[in-house]
Parts: structure tokens; sequence; C-alpha cells
């Protein structure tokens, strides 16, 4: 059965509410967003979850929230709902990936940049990109396009150009985007995706993944 409601929409109003609050205060923006310096030395481990309420401006959140909407709503009601892979704990599993993907994709960041008290991050596109790569997990030819893909192109072969771009530009830097959460989260999805079924209803994704990207 489906939710009532839509987490994904609730997801995408909460994180504008608190952006929208968020830019007209640097206060509360420095307060919220990821500083990894600040959660070493003083132990504010709440901003692994509340960087992701924040963004830098609105072409920030609107391209996060608008690739959320794209994606997760399908995600959330036709592979993880009417899927039938986690029952009733749909929802939660749903919910689990996002918040754990907000915390996972920051994770890496934390350890690099610990010790740089100028390094800060803010923007939920590590939980975009786990939501992303879930979909794509369960069904890998899902036709998706992007601003910087032009054309449809199936889910798989969008997940590979993604994961290639976001490593050379993570290695080439000076555009102040976190690329490493991006690839973080994207494993992170893919992960959860195949442990999460498998454990809840002994559906084995990386097969069902494999047999659809070769046509088997």
């Amino acid at each position: 059965m489906l939710t009532t409601f839509s987490i994904t929409t609730i997801i995408i109003v909460v994180t504008c509410i608190v952006s929208f609050m968020a830019f007209g205060n640097e206060r509360l923006k420095n307060d919220l967003l990821f500083w990894p310096s600040e959660v070493e030395d003083r132990r504010q481990y709440y901003r692994f979850l509340t960087y992701g309420f924040v963004h830098g401006d609105f072409i920030h959140l609107g391209f996060n929230m608008l690739s959320l909407y794209s994606f997760g709503t399908y995600v959330e009601k036709y592979l993880f709902t009417q899927s039938h892979l986690f029952g009733h704990s749909a929802a939660t599993m749903y919910i689990l990936l996002y918040v754990m993907g907000l915390i996972v994709s920051a994770i890496p960041d934390f350890f690099y940049y610990k010790n740089y008290s100028s390094y800060r991050a803010l923007g939920a596109s590590g939980a975009v990109c786990a939501v992303i790569f879930a979909g794509i997990m369960l069904e890998p030819k899902l036709p998706i396009s992007m601003f910087f893909i032009p054309v449809r192109i199936p889910g798989y072969i969008f997940g590979v150009i993604f994961i290639a771009i976001s490593i050379w530009l993570g290695k080439r830097g000076g555009d102040n985007i976190g690329h490493r959460a991006h690839i973080s989260g994207a494993i992170f999805g893919i992960l959860f995706t195949i442990i999460a079924a498998k454990a809840f209803s002994n559906f084995d994704v990386m097969k069902s993944f494999l047999d659809e990207v070769l046509n088997r």
C-alpha cells in the first residue's frame, strides 16, 4: 500500500524552509553547515545532518531539490513501495536511505578536512546522489537526463558518466563543490539498496542489475 503522503515532498519543503531562513541569516547558516574542524574540536556531530538542509543560494537549492523531486518520488513510490521489496517498512527504509546518505557522504570530508578550519560544506547533494543511485540499481535502464546531458540515457550509463565526472572534477578542484560527497553518496545508495533488499526480501539486487544491463 502506498503511503498517504510523500516523504520526498516533506523533505523538500523542510529543506526549502530552512535554506530560505539561512539565506538571510549568516549565523544560522554557520551553525548548521558542515564544518569538520568544529565537529572535531567541539563534538558538534549534529552537523552531519543539518548541513543537508542549508544551501549556498537559490540555484544550488533549486538544482538539488529538482533532482530529488525527479528521482525521489519515483524511488519512494514505485521502487521502494510498489515493488514490495520492503513491505510495510518501505517508508522507513526510504527515510533511512536519505538520512544515512547525508551522514555517510560527509564522512570522507570529515577525515580529510578535520584539521582545516577554513573548510565548510553545505547542501543535500550527497543524499540526493544516494537516492538516484538506489533507483539506478533497482531499475538500471530507467531513462535519465540532466542539465549537462541533453538526451535521455539509461540510468546505468548515466551512473558511470556521473562517477567519472565527479572523480575528475574532484581531482581538479577549485570549484567549491563537494564531489567527494557525491561519490560517497552514490556508493552508499548502491550498497544500501543491495544490503537492504537482501535482508528484507532475499532479493539479489546485483544479479538483477547485471541481468537487466546484459539483457539476459
